[in-house]
């Protein structure tokens, strides 16, 4: 089961990066690097990370008119991510073109709504549907567009594997039960993430900071 926890690791220092993934390597499926170690160390970095030798995922979540992401989907072709985030919000023709832009294996996965945000939010930017609502109707769209799944939170995953049985569904905002909630809104502990339906889960913090990584990787996949 620890084959489906990727780590998070959100840090500029490549350094840093290495340290961690190759600290909790043995104890976790994958590597999630996002925004903040790719504008510290562009690809680059991302052919160090694969030296750690586990997938990576990588979480650049891009938005932007359909040609733009299928050009910038190309150009990450030679990494070979083992998973790439896009937003829902684009719509169907940036789906498709991203999916199309893809290298093969690369699975193509929607963020719905991120676990930051909640009913307040939401409203806060024009969508009047709750965050289950909202999750689900884009889950609907990802799901015709061709492809490979979504990111949504524990609190979703049921009803949107239900509606889409063979999706691929990512879970982030996971904390062990005694674990902080941070910046997130709408948190799981890891088991019942899976048990609602995850196909892989993604830890960061309760990981990375901790005094001992390998220790909390080990921890997090007894409870599994």
């Amino acid at each position: 089961m620890t084959a489906r926890v990727y780590v998070a690791i959100d840090t500029p220092s490549l350094d840093k990066a290495r340290e961690i993934a190759a600290r909790v390597r043995h104890h976790v499926g994958g590597i999630k690097l996002g925004l903040e170690f790719f504008m510290a160390n562009g690809r680059a970095g991302v052919h160090e990370m694969h030296e750690i030798g586990l997938p990576i995922f990588l979480d650049l979540k891009f938005h932007d008119i359909p040609n733009t992401v299928g050009k910038a989907i190309q150009a990450l072709r030679p990494l070979e991510p083992a998973i790439l985030t896009v937003h829902a919000a684009g719509g169907r023709a940036m789906l498709e073109d991203a999916k199309a832009a893809a290298p093969l294996g690369t699975k193509v996965v929607a963020v719905t709504t991120l676990t930051s945000l909640d009913d307040r939010d939401l409203k806060a930017i024009g969508v009047d549907r709750a965050p289950g609502e909202q999750v689900l109707h884009l889950t609907e769209l990802a799901m015709t567009s061709g492809i490979d799944g979504i990111v949504c939170s524990g609190a979703e995953v049921a009803e949107a594997r239900r509606l889409w049985p063979k999706g691929f569904f990512v879970v982030p905002g996971v904390r062990p039960a005694n674990g902080a909630a941070g910046d997130q809104k709408r948190v799981v502990t890891p088991r019942a993430a899976f048990d609602a339906g995850a196909s892989i889960i993604v830890v960061g913090r309760p990981i990375t900071l901790a005094p001992d990584p390998d220790l909390a990787a080990r921890e997090i996949g007894a409870t599994l």
